[in-house]
């Protein structure tokens, strides 16, 4: 436990240092620090950047490529379709939970709304949350308890409450299970990744189509019939998703 605690302070730091430091470089060469989407896009690409590359070299995370040698294109397939099958679901059940407070709600929409926010939301950050937190804090409560669905609701609660956004934590925790479900039945993070680069690669095209951050799904579908029919289409997809991916997943040999 003390590892994975060690791994997700070390993540937070990284995430509000580097802007720091930037802000300063920036003062001492006579530009003032705005929270321009440039410098904030920047300042996210090198907190990721940097968090990767220090995981790496410290090995506090184990990379491999015997899973992608074992050829699992089928489950990468299923992985991808159950993060589009999950969207409306989990966009339904986030509506149905009290509203909770955007604390994030001006940076985020400045990240999507920019064609350079899909390089640090779209792909860096999959590569670097799955990285820390399947391949680093879940790999270490693994081994902290043979209790594995403790393990993966502890990383998922760590992954939800790192987003320091009570808006996105329900939604991020119910991710983080699934996402820790595909590490423990793989030990790898590429199904995870796949997963969460489709998940964040239709938010934010679904932003930058419908950039209201206020929409409802019946804004969407027009009626509460429509949207319950939305909600029914998508679990035919995720649930038959959920079902190959539990036939499917197995570590490498």
């Amino acid at each position: 436990m003390k590892k994975a605690i060690v791994f997700v302070l070390a993540f937070a730091a990284i995430q509000l240092l580097v802007p720091f430091l930037m802000s300063n470089i920036l003062m001492l060469m006579g530009k003032p620090w705005t929270g321009s989407p440039v410098q904030i896009i920047i300042a996210s690409t090198a907190s990721s950047v940097v968090i990767i590359a220090l995981f790496l070299y410290l090995r506090w995370a184990e990379v491999s490529r015997s899973y992608v040698r074992s050829r699992p294109w089928f489950v990468l397939f299923w992985c991808a379709l159950a993060a589009v099958g999950a969207l409306i679901p989990s966009s339904w059940l986030q509506e149905q939970m009290p509203e909770l407070p955007n604390l994030v709600e001006e940076e985020l929409d400045m990240i999507l709304k920019d064609r350079w926010g899909y390089l640090t939301v779209g792909l860096l950050a999959p590569v670097c949350e799955e990285l820390v937190f399947r391949g680093a804090v879940l790999r270490a409560l693994l081994r902290w308890t043979p209790r594995h669905w403790i393990a993966i609701a502890f990383s998922a609660l760590f992954f939800a409450l790192i987003h320091a956004n009570p808006a996105q934590m329900p939604h991020a925790f119910l991710i983080g299970l699934l996402l820790g479900w595909l590490y423990y039945r793989t030990d790898s993070i590429v199904p995870g990744i796949v997963y969460h680069w489709v998940n964040n690669s239709i938010a934010y095209v679904v932003y930058n189509l419908y950039p209201d951050p206020q929409m409802k799904l019946v804004d969407l579908f027009g009626t509460q019939r429509t949207v319950a029919a939305a909600v029914l289409f998508s679990l035919f997809i995720l649930l038959p998703a959920l079902y190959q991916l539990s036939l499917r997943l197995r570590k490498a040999a």
